[in-house]
């Protein structure tokens, strides 16, 4: 392995143990990471919209704004047309265990590819939000992988676009 990230500030916890088990990795990390974990050795860098030369061409990576307690960063993986991405949306099913199911049935992130209801109320700059979604929505992807429940094997830009129709406007 020759990078660890750590993709938004809630996404670090396990980053200074995959950097150890994989030594010559460099750590990258969303801001505001290398403040809030002034234990890890972030050998890579802060991420920000443009890739490192590491991965650049092959992934392109786009800072979210205007969601100041994730700064996330989203990547897409180019040769397979795969978007990344950890707390943006949510794809649970009915595979879910039943306490997160029951969860996301309140929080409406069951059953289709969606942010939750939480989104509106996380974003605190939505012409800033609403320029970077713009700008992933450019992409040329179909699938999405998330950090929370099943991958969604194609239609991901048009089911991001749904997800979010009331930040778009």
């Amino acid at each position: 392995m020759r990078y660890v990230v750590a993709p938004n500030r809630v996404h670090h916890l396990y980053a200074g143990n995959a950097a150890q088990a994989f030594p010559g990795a460099r750590l990258w990390v969303a801001a505001g990471i290398e403040r809030k974990r002034p234990d890890l050795d972030v050998t890579g860098g802060v991420l920000t919209d443009e890739a490192p030369d590491e991965w650049r061409g092959e992934v392109d990576q786009r800072y979210f704004r205007g969601r100041p307690f994730e700064n996330e960063v989203v990547f897409l993986h180019r040769p397979s047309g795969t978007l990344l991405m950890c707390d943006l949306a949510f794809n649970f099913g009915p595979t879910a265990p039943l306490v997160t199911r029951c969860l996301m049935t309140l929080l409406g992130g069951y059953g289709r590819f969606r942010p939750s209801r939480l989104d509106p109320l996380l974003i605190k700059d939505r012409p800033a939000a609403k320029a970077s979604l713009e700008h992933i929505l450019t992409w040329d992807f179909d699938r999405v992988v998330i950090a929370h429940g099943e991958v969604l094997d194609s239609g991901g830009r048009e089911a991001l676009r749904a997800g979010y129709h009331w930040l778009l406007g």
